[in-house]
């Protein structure tokens, strides 16, 4: 039996109840509509796609844990002050992005922005860039299924030979050496950069930190590209995070 039916059941024996004991009628209600709310909102998280977290009831109920208890982190992922401007950066200066800064899903896992419209051909070069630049680079990157991502995408990662790599990129455990992916359901990336650029991204509306605190303050996540314009913004980003991870200007 389904998750979705247990709840279900449940709902039914708490009306049912309240039915015989009108007393409980108003905390049957408030658990019928908290209920409904917890099927509803599984749904959704389930149906949009889950990223690095099981795609089951567990792995909800993890990412609603995390949702609470790091409720506190969301001001500061929009604020690059909370960023120590401490290191080089490797991005030009980049403009403000038009219109602002892309609306944000509820959901703490996965971190995802709401669709905004994108040119065809802006999404095909968005969706190619990782592979493009392993083609390009191969003494430089190998494509792994992304870690931080469940393995459903593909990841940009650094050769463990290379000998230029970054002393934090390398003994980092959370990333384990990987610089970026992008995420095809609604064509945001998360990126792994300089503290001082990820200030610099994050001053000028083209992304945030990522969701969990514990992750480092430079993996961002930077917002969905909307023409072509704006994807050579976002491979400045990429560019960017990949000369200073790997000390290689590309």
């Amino acid at each position: 039996m389904s998750a979705i039916m247990i709840a279900n059941k449940f709902v039914e024996r708490i009306v049912a109840s309240a039915k015989a004991e009108p007393l409980y009628s108003g905390l049957a209600a408030v658990v019928a509509l908290i209920s409904g709310w917890l099927v509803n909102d599984y749904r959704a998280w389930k149906a949009f796609g889950t990223g690095g977290t099981q795609p089951n009831v567990l792995g909800y109920c993890r990412m609603t844990y995390f949702r609470i208890i790091y409720a506190y982190h969301i001001p500061s992922q929009t604020n690059y002050k909370t960023i120590s401007p401490e290191g080089q950066s490797y991005l030009k200066t980049i403009p403000p992005r038009a219109g602002g800064r892309a609306k944000i899903m509820p959901r703490i896992l996965p971190q995802r922005q709401f669709v905004e419209p994108i040119d065809p051909s802006t999404r095909d070069r968005l969706m190619n860039l990782v592979r493009r630049l392993v083609n390009e680079h191969p003494e430089l990157f190998e494509l792994r299924p992304s870690r931080t991502e469940g393995g459903t995408v593909d990841g940009l990662y650094i050769r463990d030979e290379v000998t230029t790599m970054n002393s934090e990129v390398r003994g980092d455990p959370i990333l384990k050496k990987e610089i970026a992916h992008s995420h095809p359901s609604e064509n945001s990336l998360h990126v792994w950069v300089s503290n001082p650029d990820a200030r610099k991204i994050i001053e000028a509306g083209w992304g945030q930190r990522f969701c969990l605190p514990k992750a480092p303050t430079g993996w961002i996540m930077v917002y969905a590209p909307r023409n072509s314009s704006e994807m050579d913004i976002v491979e400045d980003i990429v560019k960017a995070a990949v000369h200073w991870a790997t000390g290689v200007a590309i």
